[in-house]
């Protein structure tokens, strides 16, 4: 870490997902961890192309990936071997054999070997390091150098520390493939490498940095993920299982639960959609071609995980033709056209989740709880805090001297006044030009909610809609935003039971004084932050209380 490479950039081999927090904090606040000031949508590497020991000649550059000679020297036109042999797999025999769905005829596909460097790739390796780019909702990337077993959680806290974010453990890194329009998440624990290696040339495949609420939810609320009607504990016994022992019975490698249900299937080679009925067991996804029937004979395997992951699906119904908005798809690794992904439609959002979790559950087990239980495992081990901030004591300044306050309660409650009074005091300093008038009050205000994470300013209903789903769609996800249809109003836009509602934040004139109300003027707020704040608290309206907030970064 004392010297910089070549290309006057600091690398990140020190970076390894054995390293302390407070390590990749020193690399990413001093700067060094920043490549993106690469000009070409190729990155370019940060030192000499790993080759073959007989491609390696004195006289042979690398440009622009043409070989040429210095001196005369006769160009070669021998093909350079491939460096990762193991990466290349033997092709792949169909999953399953004839039947009534139209994924029974599979052809296989040459698959793509990955960690090269071609035009539209987000990474270059070179030797134990490689670059990736990473992207946010609005498209801003940054490309940054890390070690090539880096976990998806060790660049999501690289990101973390860099912008400064809170980590509530929410961030998660996504991988978006444009060119088939899906995109799933990646789970924790999975290597971003491998990921990467399994794009294809050529295409349109980017990784996203976003808050993914939903991620672990099912560990703490499985009854809101797995209704009891799709769940039973074999087709065997037929016997309907204890949902407090749910989650403990996907994690049993002996046991499994079974998820059943209606589902409709794309027939390939077609526009129409045909409803079928879905076993999930440990085995794979199945249907059944005789109705409900769970007879050996009447299932057909659709797919099996140990080499397939599931996906949703964006503009599914503009661009599939499906019923319904709620798709997801099954896509094996060696899947290089979307005419070969294995497209589901639900009913509903919650008949989707339950799918998409089941297969997750199904596919990581015991890996995910560990995902999960790791984070409040090292804040109890390793507390962030240091010995300074642990020093530190609350103090009360508002009478004529000062004290130090041991109530943890008292503490709280001079927290709050303190925040009340310092915005009446930033109120009164801006509006203090005259006698307050509605047009002057609202400057205060306006100054006030702008800056806060939760305010998307000029975001439509559907763009409100699209980022809360891709946040996750949980209890208490919410947003402030402009009105659309009345310049004067905001809108707050909440999830509950997965179903995201509006509602509409009028503005109450009283002498002079302008409010903020959610319900008709009854209860009042001198601006949206307070508004925020009481309904984080109280649910008063609404259908449940204000708890994570949908927040854009920039990188």
């Amino acid at each position: 870490m004392n010297d910089m490479n070549n290309t006057g950039c600091w690398t990140l081999d020190e970076i390894h997902t054995s390293g302390s927090l407070g390590e990749k904090a020193e690399i990413f606040q001093s700067g060094r961890g920043n490549v993106s000031g690469f000009s070409s949508p190729a990155l370019i590497p940060l030192c000499a192309p790993l080759l073959p020991p007989n491609a390696q000649t004195a006289g042979t550059t690398l440009n622009k990936g043409n070989r040429s000679n210095k001196e005369g020297e006769e160009s070669s036109t021998s093909p350079i071997p491939n460096p990762f042999p193991e990466l290349i797999s033997s092709t792949i025999s169909p999953l399953v054999s004839e039947c009534l769905l139209p994924w029974t005829k599979s052809s296989a596909h040459q698959p793509c070997t990955g960690y090269e460097a071609y035009p539209n790739s987000e990474l270059h390796l070179a030797a134990n390091r490689g670059v990736i780019k990473v992207y946010n909702e609005d498209n801003t990337s940054r490309a940054v150098e890390v070690p090539s077993d880096i976990t998806a959680r060790d660049v999501c806290q690289l990101f973390v520390l860099k912008n400064h974010c809170v980590d509530d453990h929410s961030w998660t890194l996504f991988e978006h493939l444009s060119h088939l329009g899906i995109e799933r998440t990646i789970e924790d624990h999975e290597s971003v490498m491998e990921v990467l290696s399994g794009w294809g040339l050529d295409t349109d495949s980017r990784l996203y940095f976003r808050k993914n609420y939903a991620k672990y939810e099912f560990f703490k609320k499985p009854l809101d993920f797995f209704p009891d009607h799709m769940v039973s504990i074999s087709s065997e016994t037929n016997g309907l299982i204890n949902h407090s022992e749910l989650i403990q019975t996907f994690l049993n490698s002996s046991t499994c639960p079974e998820i059943h249900g209606h589902l409709h299937a794309k027939e390939q080679g077609k526009k129409s959609w045909k409803k079928f009925y879905f076993v999930l067991r440990r085995s794979g996804l199945y249907f059944s071609n005789k109705g409900t029937s769970k007879e050996p004979r009447h299932l057909h395997l659709i797919a099996d995980f140990s080499d397939s992951d599931v996906y949703t699906l964006l503009s599914a119904k503009k661009i599939h033709g499906a019923p319904t908005d709620y798709i997801f798809c099954v896509k094996s690794a060696k899947c290089s056209s979307a005419r070969d992904l294995k497209l589901l439609c639900a009913d509903d959002e919650q008949t989707r989740t339950c799918w998409v979790t089941a297969i997750r559950l199904l596919k990581y087990g015991m890996q995910l709880f560990q995902n999960f239980i790791h984070p409040h495992q090292r804040q109890k081990t390793s507390p962030m805090r240091s010995i300074s901030e642990n020093s530190l004591v609350a103090m009360d300044f508002s009478g004529q001297r000062s004290r130090v306050i041991e109530n943890p309660s008292e503490v709280l409650s001079v927290a709050v006044q303190e925040g009340l009074s310092w915005r009446r005091k930033s109120c009164h300093r801006l509006s203090s030009h005259g006698s307050p008038s509605t047009s002057q009050s609202s400057i205060p205000n306006i100054a006030l909610h702008l800056a806060q994470p939760w305010f998307h300013s000029k975001m439509s209903r559907d763009e409100a809609q699209r980022l809360i789903t891709q946040q996750g769609l949980v209890d208490g996800v919410f947003l402030l935003r402009d009105s659309q249809s009345n310049p004067k109003t905001f809108v707050l836009s909440l999830c509950h039971m997965q179903r995201i509602k509006h509602f509409q934040i009028l503005p109450v004139d009283d002498a002079g004084e302008l409010y903020y109300s959610l319900d008709d003027g009854h209860t009042r707020f001198t601006d949206l932050i307070q508004l925020v704040e009481f309904y984080q608290l109280n649910r008063g309206v609404l259908p449940c209380k204000l708890k994570h907030h949908c927040a854009r970064i920039t990188l």
